[in-house]
């Protein structure tokens, strides 16, 4: 089966002024596209053609040769998740099961809040920075390039983008407002209750 660009949950300017439609063409048009397609490259006339893209991460997670189907599969399915963890009038203080999840591991959300900015933060260079469920707890994870929790044993929950094609157009190197703005106005936490009740 062909791995397919997915279609963003809400229109290219839904999520102005925070980010731009602008933003949203190049990073999901371009650069997710191009995931798309050099996987679809590469895993053409392999047995990975007829799998679906987590079993492709699986099968490639941590296998020299395969370095390249890795990192192209996984920033397919890091990307769509990402586009889910935003929405237009989101961010703030969440409700339902992730808010009193967030209190029991992290004390408060602005606890919780602080360590993921810093997480995002301190990614040097491209990557993520992740809330996830580990053994039935709430972690603040940080990745670099295209590596995700999956494969850690971690199920990811919440999702940021720091690599500098996510908020450059925007904010330059002013990554901090780009997090902030994020949690603020964008998290669609009915999609994080979602994961944490799957």
């Amino acid at each position: 089966m062909a791995i397919t660009l997915p279609k963003l949950p809400y229109e290219a300017d839904a999520l102005e002024p925070y980010i731009s439609a602008n933003t949203l063409g190049f990073h999901h048009g371009k650069h997710h596209q191009t995931y798309v397609t050099n996987l679809n490259n590469l895993i053409q006339n392999t047995p990975l053609a007829e799998e679906a893209l987590e079993a492709i991460i699986f099968a490639s997670a941590n296998v020299p040769e395969k370095v390249g189907i890795f990192n192209n599969a996984a920033q397919v399915w890091n990307h769509t998740f990402y586009w889910n963890c935003m929405k237009k009038d989101g961010g703030g203080v969440p409700s339902g099961a992730i808010a009193s999840k967030i209190t029991e591991d992290f004390g408060s959300y602005d606890a919780f809040a602080e360590a993921f900015k810093n997480a995002g933060l301190t990614q040097f260079g491209s990557g993520w920075a992740w809330l996830v469920l580990e053994n039935g707890k709430l972690k603040i994870t940080k990745t670099s390039n295209a590596d995700t929790p999956m494969v850690h044993q971690q199920k990811a929950l919440l999702t940021v983008d720091v690599w500098e094609h996510a908020y450059y157009l925007e904010y330059q190197n002013r990554r901090a407002d780009y997090i902030d703005i994020f949690l603020k106005h964008l998290v669609n936490w009915e999609f994080v209750n979602e994961n944490l009740n799957a």
